[in-house]
C-alpha cells in the first residue's frame, strides 16, 4: 500500500517535471524579452489574489520576462455610469465620453490600476501603476468618427517609451491605465486594445497578448470547433475581406496586424476566463488561444 502511494506521488511529480521541461525552450527563447499584456473584459478580477491572470504575469516576471500590463475597465466604468443614473452611449463599440463620463472613467481606471498594483505586490513583485498622463506617457488627438461625436476619446500619436523602459530597467512591472493627453493638455479616454498595441510597437515587444472574454479567432463564430490556433497576417486579411472577421473582433484583429507589421513578433488573443490561459499560451506547444504571426515567422515547434 505504501509503495502504491509512493508510486502515485512519484507519477504526479514526473508529470510536473514534464510540464517544466516543455516550458524550458520558451523560457530560454523569451528570457529578458518584453511582453505586453492587455488585461480586460471578464478576465479581470481585481479584488482577489486568486486572480489567475495576475498570477500568470507575475510568474512571467519571476522567470525572466519583462512584462508590461495595460488594463481596461469598461465594465467597471459602465457599472458606475449606471449607478450614478447616467446613460452609457456607444458608437461602433466605442464609449461616447463627455466631461462627466471622462471624469468618472479616470476615477474608475485609477482605482482599477492601484488594485492591480496591490495584487502584484501581494505576490512578491514590485509594480508601478501609472496613467498615460504621467510623464506624458501617451499623447493623442481626438478620434474622428463618421457616425457621431465620441467626445473625449483619443487616438494615440506618441508613446514616451523611455518611462516604461526605465521602470523595467529598475526591475518594476509597469501597469498602465489607458488615458492620454492631447497637445492642449486635455484628458482623453483611450481604447485599451489600442493603447496596448501602441505601447507594444513603441517598446518593440517580443509578444503582445490580449486577455479578454473571447476564446480567439474562429472561422465560424458560432462553432467552437472552427477555432484557429495560429493565424498569419495574410490569412487574417483574407478573413477580413470575406467577412469572417467582423463586428467587435475586427478592430482587435486590425490592432494585431498593425503590431506585427510594426515589428512585434507574435500577438496572442486569449480567453482570460480560462485559468492560467497566459501560461498555457506561452509555455505549451499548442497554447490556448489564437497566435497571430507574420507570414515569414517561425512556426511553433509542433506545427507541420
Amino acid at each position: 500500500m505504501v509503495a502504491k502511494v509512493i508510486d502515485e506521488e512519484m507519477q504526479k511529480n514526473l508529470e510536473k517535471a514534464e510540464v517544466l521541461i516543455e516550458a524550458l525552450p520558451y523560457i530560454q527563447r523569451f528570457n529578458r524579452k518584453i511582453i505586453v499584456v492587455k488585461y480586460g473584459g471578464s478576465a479581470m478580477i481585481v479584488d482577489t489574489l486568486n486572480d489567475h491572470g495576475i498570477q500568470d504575469v507575475t510568474l512571467l516576471k519571476l522567470v525572466g520576462f519583462k512584462p508590461i500590463i495595460v488594463h481596461g475597465g469598461g465594465k467597471e466604468i459602465s457599472h458606475w455610469v449606471n449607478k450614478l443614473g447616467m446613460e452609457p452611449k456607444f458608437i461602433n463599440g466605442l464609449r461616447v465620453t463627455d466631461d462627466e463620463t471622462m471624469e468618472l472613467a479616470e476615477m474608475v481606471l485609477g482605482r482599477v490600476n492601484k488594485g492591480l498594483v496591490q495584487l502584484v505586490e501581494g505576490l512578491g513583485v514590485r509594480a508601478i501603476g501609472i496613467s498615460g498622463k504621467d510623464g506624458r506617457l501617451l499623447s493623442c488627438t481626438k478620434k474622428a468618427c463618421e457616425d457621431g461625436d465620441l467626445g473625449y476619446v483619443g487616438d494615440i500619436t506618441h508613446v514616451n517609451k523611455k518611462i516604461l523602459l526605465d521602470l523595467i530597467e529598475k526591475d518594476f512591472l509597469p501597469i498602465v491605465a489607458p488615458i492620454a493627453l492631447d497637445e492642449n493638455n486635455e484628458t482623453y479616454n483611450i481604447n485599451a486594445d489600442e493603447a496596448a498595441s501602441a505601447i507594444a510597437k513603441a517598446v518593440k515587444a517580443e509578444k503582445l497578448a490580449f486577455l479578454s472574454d473571447i476564446p480567439g479567432v474562429c472561422k465560424d463564430p458560432q462553432d467552437p470547433k472552427s477555432f484557429i490556433s495560429e493565424l498569419s497576417i495574410s490569412r487574417a486579411k483574407e478573413l477580413i475581406e470575406d467577412g469572417t472577421i467582423s463586428g467587435g473582433m475586427l478592430p482587435k484583429i486590425n490592432n494585431c496586424i498593425e503590431a506585427i507589421e510594426s515589428g512585434v513578433q507574435r500577438v496572442h488573443i486569449i480567453d482570460g476566463r480560462i485559468p492560467h490561459c497566459l501560461l498555457l499560451e506561452i509555455f505549451t506547444n499548442r497554447g490556448s488561444g489564437t497566435a497571430m504571426i507574420s507570414d515569414a515567422a517561425m512556426r511553433y515547434y509542433n506545427e507541420e
